[in-house]
């Protein structure tokens, strides 16, 4: 195993540590507890925000607190989840007085625990809501939406939940809006390579050399198969295939499109990829409003990409244009 770290027991602590020292203005732990990350300013009255997850996934999903986006995370191990008492201790520190919005991918440990966490903050008088991001078509047929994983595609929730909470929007109104946009969302992935947990010191699944596995999770959770690998646009056909057909589009509706790497595929694959969905768009008369190519949740040192397509309505469409700003990711006026 080569990777730049002191220890593997100490990977997230010492990353987290780096991220602090370097965005201190924007993001900062609450008190001593590294883990629980928050932004480094607060609104009164608006609807917080609070994700959680695994490490190891960067920018995802503590990438995304700060201006316009999200208020906090929960930092777990890598790809483990974060503890009921860190989103705990994160929620009260978050607070506004308005609820909190818990948004964090559909994986039972992460569940469980963010339900815990909400009892405890309830006794204490503060308001939780959990809504999580499944938008993985690989992972469950259409018809069970409810039990697919939450992968790329919670970009866009996390997106448009932030701007809808800064208009200070109510509890119930930013819940409603993120269901609406995750009903909207589509994702497929596809790996080339496994990827190396610090603390294990070797891969935690296997792609063969010649293969490419359709569907895999960020994981290494098993996907729909594995066959040879397959051209770019091969590739883009077999995952735009599957998203249409499970999110059709009427006449008109415009997309927002984002190609993300799972951290090891270089951004020059990633617009090859985006190359051919967009002639696949244009093919089904798909108007594009915007796309996103880059690293915006990934598998550690993992090689493939993801496809998500969210289909768009006037609200969706503001809210995605409004401003946001992160350690991790920035967005201007559009």
């Amino acid at each position: 195993m080569k990777k730049i770290l002191n220890t593997a027991e100490g990977y997230v602590e010492d990353m987290l540590a780096g991220i602090y020292a370097a965005h201190g203005d924007m993001v900062a732990p609450v008190g001593d507890q590294l883990r629980c990350y928050q932004t480094a300013q607060k609104t009164p009255g608006k609807v917080a925000i609070v994700t959680g997850g695994g490490s190891g996934h960067l920018p995802l999903f503590l990438g995304y607190v700060g201006q316009g986006m999200l208020d906090g995370c929960a930092v777990g191990g890598v790809f483990q989840s974060p503890s009921a008492e860190e989103i705990y201790e994160l929620t009260k520190a978050v607070d506004n007085g308005a609820g909190v919005l818990y948004l964090f991918g559909n994986y039972s440990g992460d569940i469980m625990n963010f339900e815990m966490a909400g009892e405890l903050a309830d006794m204490d008088g503060i308001q939780t809501v959990c809504l999580v991001g499944n938008d993985d078509v690989a992972s469950a047929p259409k018809g069970k939406e409810s039990i697919r994983r939450g992968v790329a595609g919670i970009f866009f929730l996390y997106k448009c939940a932030g701007a809808k909470a800064a208009e200070l929007a109510s509890l119930d109104e930013v819940k409603a809006l993120t269901e609406k946009v995750g009903s909207r969302v589509r994702t497929m992935g596809f790996a080339m390579s496994p990827c190396i947990i610090p603390e294990v010191g070797h891969p935690n699944f296997t792609v063969e050399a010649d293969k490419i596995s359709i569907g895999m999770g960020i994981h290494g959770e098993p996907g729909i198969r594995e066959e040879p690998m397959l051209t770019a646009a091969e590739i883009a056909k077999e995952a735009m295939d599957a998203i249409l057909a499970d999110m059709p589009f009427a006449p008109g509706e415009e997309a927002a499109v984002l190609i993300n790497g799972l951290g090891s595929t270089p951004l020059d694959e990633l617009y090859i990829l985006y190359n051919e969905v967009a002639k696949i768009l244009a093919a089904n008369k798909i108007p594009v409003f915007k796309v996103w190519v880059g690293e915006y949740a990934t598998s550690m040192e993992m090689a493939g990409a993801s496809i998500s397509v969210l289909k768009l309505d006037e609200e969706i469409k503001a809210l995605l244009a409004k401003p946001a700003h992160t350690p991790f990711y920035s967005n201007p006026q559009l």
